[in-house]
């Protein structure tokens, strides 16, 4: 060993190889840390775009589901619009139709109170005064029923013989009133009679 040692060609030898090596050793240690730096340095990964979508991987099928899903969408949309159309349509219709089921039961209200007819328990006394101002003169059946209301003449009238009728119109027509004569009631009663007639052969 001490003659290795005292060879100057292997001492020589041995401190080139040391001395190599800790330059290797420094060179490691100094690249990794620029290594190191250099990764640090480097701009962030952008984000894909199938990430963004929601997806890994992004394929023709998705692509292809995705615009059907879209189509059927679109296609609900529109038939929820008709549908909408279709119900407000409905509902107007409905006003219409209230509008006249109101206008009908109106009529028919009014028609009713204009249309008088004999009840069966009231025919039997209102024959008999229709026979009691028959005998009268015109004059003294119209003082008397002038006094009544207008649907108990109708029914009392109703009941007379139109050759009775006549004269106590005329009579009426020529009996004064507060407001002139009794013609104009006259009038009222004729068409009341009218409307009367009218129901009864119905």
């Amino acid at each position: 060993m001490n003659k290795v040692l005292n060879n100057p060609a292997i001492v020589a030898a041995l401190g080139i190889f040391a001395g190599t090596a800790v330059g290797i050793g420094w060179f490691w240690r100094a690249a990794d840390t620029l290594v190191m730096h250099a990764i640090a340095s480097l701009p962030p990964k952008p984000i894909e775009e199938s990430r963004v979508q929601g997806w890994d991987f992004w394929t023709i099928e998705i692509d292809g589901l995705a615009s059907e899903l879209k189509e059927e969408r679109a296609r609900l949309r529109q038939q929820a619009e008709l549908l909408n159309q279709r119900a407000a349509r409905v509902a107007a219709e409905q006003q219409e139709l209230a509008k006249i089921r109101t206008d009908l039961e109106a009529m028919r209200t009014e028609i009713g109170r204009k249309i008088i007819e004999v009840t069966a328990d009231e025919s039997k006394n209102l024959r008999t005064l229709a026979q009691t101002y028959s005998g009268l003169t015109p004059k003294g059946a119209v003082a008397i029923l002038r006094e009544m209301d207008d649907t108990t003449i109708v029914k009392i009238l109703s009941l007379m013989k139109a050759e009775s009728v006549g004269p106590i119109f005329e009579e009426m027509a020529k009996t004064s009133a507060p407001d002139g004569t009794l013609a104009r009631r006259a009038a009222l009663l004729s068409e009341k009679l009218r409307l009367m007639k009218s129901s009864k052969t119905s």
